[in-house]
């Protein structure tokens, strides 16, 4: 199973209420093999949304799709990188949520 993850930031208290990379696409596309790697990937596509305070009025948002081998080449050849949040991710996947 290929899950694609996609970085947005849904509050952004800046001056004119838009995140610098906003109308940018930031995905990462992880594939899931085995059995129990794949309970995992249907468990965290079937949550669906990840949503992390930074506390300062910033938060992200961490889409999960499940996506299959074609899609997930399409969206990495579209991807801007994933803008130094890949942490998101990894916690995503390790805790099922977004940890600090």
């Amino acid at each position: 199973m290929i899950l694609a993850f996609t970085l947005s930031m849904p509050n952004s208290p800046s001056w004119n209420g838009q995140w610098s990379g906003a109308g940018r696409k930031y995905v990462i596309t992880k594939s899931f093999r085995g059995k129990k790697e794949e309970e995992k990937a249907a468990t965290l596509a079937y949550t669906g949304y990840y949503r992390y305070n930074f506390s300062d009025g910033w938060s992200a948002g961490v889409n999960v799709d499940k996506v299959d081998s074609r899609q997930a080449a399409e969206l990495r050849k579209e991807s801007d990188g994933f803008c130094g949040y890949e942490w998101m991710v990894r916690s995503i996947c390790e805790h099922g949520e977004i940890r600090a």
